[in-house]
């Protein structure tokens, strides 16, 4: 596995439980892995999936359980309780927490090889019976190879196994947005017991707790945006701006530890599958962080790959893996589609065209009037019509 994210230690976390010997590859030191901050919203079946492998205990006893979120728009708040029309709801576990027990248990319980900090990674022969991948030791500064019967890159977008794809016999689909999205972290204490969407003419904003002390919030600005261009006072004032409505409290400020510019943007590699590598994750599709999506795609490519590479070793049956690539890309296509639409809701009201704002609004609104729209959205906002 090329890459310690969730789906190369949920990956390697599978083939250790069944006995299977594995190396895992990261560039990064442990310290960085297990403290980055990344997605923090996992899906019911993905807690399950992960449960199911005994890799969510700490998950279970830890997370947060959320059974609805909130819109903001036109200055009125409304809820919207996905858990009374679905009987599922989503989990709060920061990411970095998430990969930390991951580690553990790969590594340090289930007895795996992990490598980290390697440099220059490449990959060789991935379309023989024995691929190989080389790395440079970061103790010895050697150049060392591992064989292997199968790779899987887990390296996210800029990772070396997606670049290593051969030319002409992979599709990328992309889609820009035309939006940026300023990420944040605040030391404060969420200001919602709820993530809060807020649709407003300036621009989205939105507020999702990480923890009891740190929240993190999203302001839309043009793409290619510079963090520098937002000091502290402007953040809040716009963010007082975006998520204000009737009856809301105020918002509990903080000192900001990060600020990063995303342009909003998704892609998708088809096929997944290269003769021996298997790309899962970051390094097969981007999903704009838009519907929270791209952390429950990355576990769901892992349990297939997981499952099948486990079979094709230990039984000899290698049909799993035929499948894998189809099987992956038709959750990957629906998450994709539903950022999309998605997109369009959050955007709209801030797009400068009445057309596109008229349309946003009417969506929103279709949300709390129409009972089959809203358990339309609630099924896919969680993910539950294309669980597996």
């Amino acid at each position: 596995m090329v890459g310690a994210g969730p789906a190369g230690l949920t990956v390697g976390s599978i083939l250790r439980a069944a006995g299977v010997g594995c190396l895992v590859l990261e560039t990064a030191t442990r310290e960085v892995v297990e403290h980055r901050p990344r997605a923090g919203v996992i899906e019911e079946w993905a807690v399950r999936g992960l449960a199911r492998r005994g890799l969510a205990r700490t998950l279970l006893e830890r997370a947060q359980a959320h059974t609805e979120c909130e819109f903001r728009f036109a200055g009125e708040r409304y809820r919207f309780g996905y858990t009374g029309l679905t009987g599922r709801h989503h989990f709060v576990y920061p990411q970095q927490f998430l990969v930390t027990d991951l580690v553990r248990e790969y590594a340090d319980v289930r007895g795996g090889e992990i490598r980290f900090g390697v440099r220059d990674v490449r990959l060789h022969g991935t379309g023989s019976a024995r691929p190989a991948v080389s790395y440079v030791c970061p103790d010895s500064g050697e150049r060392r190879f591992v064989e292997a019967d199968f790779v899987a890159g887990c390296d996210g977008a800029r990772g070396v196994t997606r670049a290593s794809l051969p030319a002409g016999r992979v599709r990328l689909a992309r889609h820009d947005y035309g939006v940026g999205w300023l990420a944040l972290l605040a030391e404060a204490p969420p200001s919602s017991d709820c993530v809060v969407f807020g649709m407003h003419p300036r621009g989205f904003a939105g507020h999702m707790a990480r923890s009891p002390e740190v929240t993190r919030y999203y302001l839309q600005c043009p793409p290619g945006d510079s963090p520098e261009n937002w000091p502290h006072e402007r953040v809040w004032a716009e963010l007082r701006e975006r998520l204000g409505a009737a009856g809301a409290p105020p918002l509990a400020e903080g000192r900001l530890i990060e600020k990063r510019v995303l342009d909003m943007h998704s892609y998708v590699v088809e096929p997944m599958a290269f003769g021996r590598l298997f790309l899962a994750g970051d390094a097969a599709h981007l999903t704009a962080p838009i519907a929270a999506k791209g952390l429950n795609l990355a576990l769901h490519d892992a349990f297939l790959l997981g499952d099948g590479l486990v079979a094709a070793l230990t039984k000899g049956d290698e049909s799993a893996l035929a499948g894998y690539s189809d099987a992956c890309l038709a959750r990957v296509w629906d998450y994709q589609e539903f950022s999309q639409w998605l997109a369009e809701m959050y955007h709209g009201t801030a797009s400068g065209d009445p057309y596109r704002a008229g349309a946003a609004l009417a969506r929103l609104r279709r949300l709390f009037s129409s009972p089959a729209a809203a358990a339309e959205f609630a099924e896919r906002y969680l993910g539950v019509r294309t669980t597996g």
